[in-house]
């Protein structure tokens, strides 16, 4: 039975989105509210992992995915001074075999376009520049107020809107950022502007992820954009960089001398931009409560984490997946039943994921000597310790609470 409710989603990032599509299909009523004017290129790149891909394909997505994205065939890890790679996994094939989807690498903005692609393509109404400001909720449903004066109800409302979530204050009051005490460079890089450096061992037809832990501060750095383009997230200390926001403006220059004396490959990337953004990196202690009676929270909104595990968007898709599947069937009389059964499941996996990013900053980070020595222990195993993550089904945990 269809359920007969009208649901508004509050945010047009992946999450919203996806979310969008899989109650429509499933015969709910659903508008997407963005208060951007209109979806650009704004973001960056990420990695999508067998735990994400294996629920975009059975939603028919992922091909349209992987024609945007890149899959790469190994993963290498590199000393900070010399550039050495010291620990190499494979992936491609050998990994689909392990985790039983694929990984690939994307740029935020081909994700967002393939999600909203599908969502118009098949009749979704999508409402551009409509900033929500205020949300009230009461026996009868929820009242959405945008910036622009207008009011809109619904039976139910998603707060997908991301780490400063309007919605999320109103489910959950408000709450008070953890500072990691780091910021991220983040940069795009055209890829023919690294084809001549050596030390990089270029090669278009065999991509691959580089991360380059060191003594303070890491880069991690991968293809986009069909291979086009070179994402790269370089972490460093700072206490005084404190702006909460992945797209601020940074200097290119500063970003090049936080890492004097590394190796080339670590310089090249960081100078071969034209632009670099500058994010302070936070995350929130795990909330106690997602949901009330008639709104819900997805997403960052739900459980912001450090980028370390790269698990930000997966952990949006896979809410998604199991949100849907929990309200499709609830009438208008079981939707609080419906979303803390949502809450239920997934709270204590991006629980756990949350505190993984932070210790992995502490891994990637650590000093040369023993701390760097059992790192470069734990990375040679790496593929065994990220398993609970990438061959995870939410489609089990859904049922096991069915």
């Amino acid at each position: 039975m269809s359920v007969r409710v009208r649901v508004a989603v509050v945010g047009a990032g992946i999450g919203g989105l996806l979310t969008a599509i899989v109650l429509r299909r499933n015969g709910v009523g659903v508008t997407v509210y963005e208060q951007a004017p209109e979806l650009t290129e704004i973001g960056a790149g990420l990695a999508i992992g067998a735990n994400g891909s294996r629920l975009l394909r059975r939603l028919g997505l992922l091909e349209s995915l992987a024609e945007v994205a890149v899959r790469p065939v190994r993963i290498q890890f590199h000393r900070w001074h010399s550039g050495e790679v010291f620990c190499a996994h494979p992936m491609g094939d050998a990994y689909d075999r392990m985790f039983g989807a694929p990984f690939h690498t994307v740029h935020r903005a081909d994700v967002q376009r393939v999600l909203a692609g599908a969502y118009l393509g098949e009749g979704g109404v999508l409402e551009l520049g409509r900033k929500c400001v205020g949300v009230t909720e009461d026996a009868g449903g929820v009242e959405l107020v945008f910036a622009d004066g207008s009011r809109v109800e619904a039976d139910v409302v998603v707060g997908a809107d991301g780490v400063h979530s309007v919605v999320r204050d109103a489910v959950a009051g408000p709450d008070r950022p953890v500072f990691s005490g780091t910021s991220g460079y983040r940069g795009l890089v055209p890829v023919d502007r690294l084809r001549s450096v050596p030390e990089l061992g270029f090669e278009p037809d065999r991509p691959a992820l580089w991360l380059f832990p060191g003594p303070g501060r890491h880069l991690i750095s991968y293809p986009v954009s069909g291979g086009r383009l070179v994402n790269f997230l370089a972490v460093v200390p700072d206490t005084d960089w404190t702006l909460e926001s992945w797209v601020a403006r940074g200097e290119v220059a500063e970003a090049v001398a936080a890492f004097d004396g590394w190796n080339p490959v670590v310089r090249a990337l960081l100078g071969g931009v034209d632009a670099i953004s500058r994010w302070a990196l936070y995350d929130r202690e795990p909330f106690q409560r997602w949901s009330s009676a008639r709104m819900v929270l997805l997403g960052d909104a739900a459980h912001p984490m450090l980028p370390h595990q790269g698990q930000g968007a997966n952990q949006a898709i896979e809410d998604a997946v199991v949100l849907a599947a929990c309200l499709t069937g609830a009438g208008p009389d079981r939707v609080a039943a419906a979303l803390h059964r949502y809450e239920t499941v997934r709270r204590p996996r991006t629980r756990q994921l949350q505190l993984a990013s932070r210790r992995n900053r502490e891994c990637f980070q650590a000093p040369d000597g023993p701390a760097a020595q059992a790192r470069d222990a734990r990375l040679r195993q790496l593929p065994e310790d990220l398993a609970w993550i990438h061959a995870h089904d939410v489609r089990d945990d859904v049922d096991k609470v069915s």
